[in-house]
């Protein structure tokens, strides 16, 4: 079952997003250049939806094969994803208020709470607590909505999203793999999004544009709630193979409302964006961070067959191994005079 719907989801993506790539293209909408971007020319933004495509024709076969995924489910993750596409693809062609956006975002984190993907306690390497109802439902929305800003804010390196959408869900994947409708639900993300990534990778012909960053992160947010609610793993080892995205992400925010910058701006201010500029390039850059996403991923592969005192070593030897790295990308740009253009 998931090796058919992955191949029909790889091809899919692949062939559509060729198509999207091209000039003739009916729906060849351009990224122009500006202030947040790090290429220097017009590339197509319409990658999304051959991400999109790819994942719906994969999914399209799992519900004719199997009756594993339960309607309820598939329903909610497709309500969300159809609302975040339709309005970020209107994004994409013509800029809409940050409130429609995040109307959408917020209905989109609710479609997972009529999913019943809201947890019920919260696990912790060593530690578990049970959350009151009021909490986990702030919980989801919060952590939802954060998701699919942080893929929109991290979308900005060729390759960098479709790298972190194959190694995160194949990741999801492999640690569900107890669960064959979510398992399949996993790998045929991780199949469409590579498919894409042929596309992407550097020099990219093609980006996801809004459409296909923001649906990454409600899919990322609705698998890693999934597996969670299911018992497949604790929440926090899928916070963990996504972290390459939402440790740059949430730091960044962090040090620019502590610098007192308007972060609603767009800037080039990311870990990732600062290696770039420092001359690193899209694609060793980009390689750098697969290391890390499958070091993160490996890790949490680990995780689960060590026991709790094993799992709290790991998981803050991350804490350090973060900490390192971005006091690494500082001492860099100590070092050298950062470039104008990557």
């Amino acid at each position: 079952m998931s090796a058919s719907s992955s191949l029909l989801a790889f091809i899919g993506a692949f062939f559509f997003s060729r198509y999207l790539a091209n000039p003739v293209s009916h729906l060849h909408i351009l990224d122009h250049p500006n202030a947040r971007s790090l290429h220097q020319r017009p590339i197509p933004r319409t990658g999304g939806l051959a991400m999109i495509a790819g994942t719906l024709a994969g999914l399209t076969l799992i519900t004719l094969e199997t009756s594993t995924l339960p309607s309820r489910t598939l329903i909610s993750l497709l309500t969300g994803l159809a609302s975040l596409a339709v309005v970020s693809f209107v994004d994409d062609r013509t800029d809409i208020t940050a409130r429609s956006r995040i109307l959408v975002h917020l209905w989109a984190a609710v479609s997972l709470l009529i999913a019943g993907f809201a947890p019920d306690r919260l696990d912790l390497p060593g530690f578990a607590c049970v959350l009151p109802t009021g909490i986990a439902i702030s919980l989801t929305i919060l952590f939802t909505v954060w998701m699919i800003n942080l893929y929109n804010f991290m979308d900005g390196m060729d390759g960098f999203a479709g790298g972190m959408a194959v190694i995160g869900f194949a990741a999801l994947a492999w640690l569900g793999r107890a669960d064959a409708g979510f398992a399949a639900v996993c790998l045929t993300v991780a199949a469409a999004s590579a498919g894409f990534l042929i596309h992407n990778f550097p020099p990219a012909k093609i980006f996801l544009g809004d459409t296909g960053s923001t649906t990454l992160g409600f899919l990322a947010a609705a698998c890693s709630l999934w597996g969670s609610k299911a018992g497949l793993f604790p929440l926090w080892m899928a916070l963990l193979i996504f972290s390459p995205f939402s440790v740059d992400a949430t730091l960044t925010l962090l040090r620019r409302l502590w610098r007192g910058e308007k972060v609603w701006e767009a800037h080039r201010s990311h870990y990732y964006q600062r290696l770039v500029l420092l001359g690193w390039g899209h694609r060793r850059t980009v390689l750098a961070e697969y290391a890390l996403m499958l070091a993160c991923a490996g890790s949490t592969l680990l995780a689960v067959q060590l026991p709790p005192v094993g799992q709290a070593a790991l998981a803050g030897s991350w804490i350090v191994i973060y900490a390192l790295l971005t006091a690494t990308v500082g001492w860099l740009e100590q070092r050298a005079v950062p470039v104008s253009a990557p």
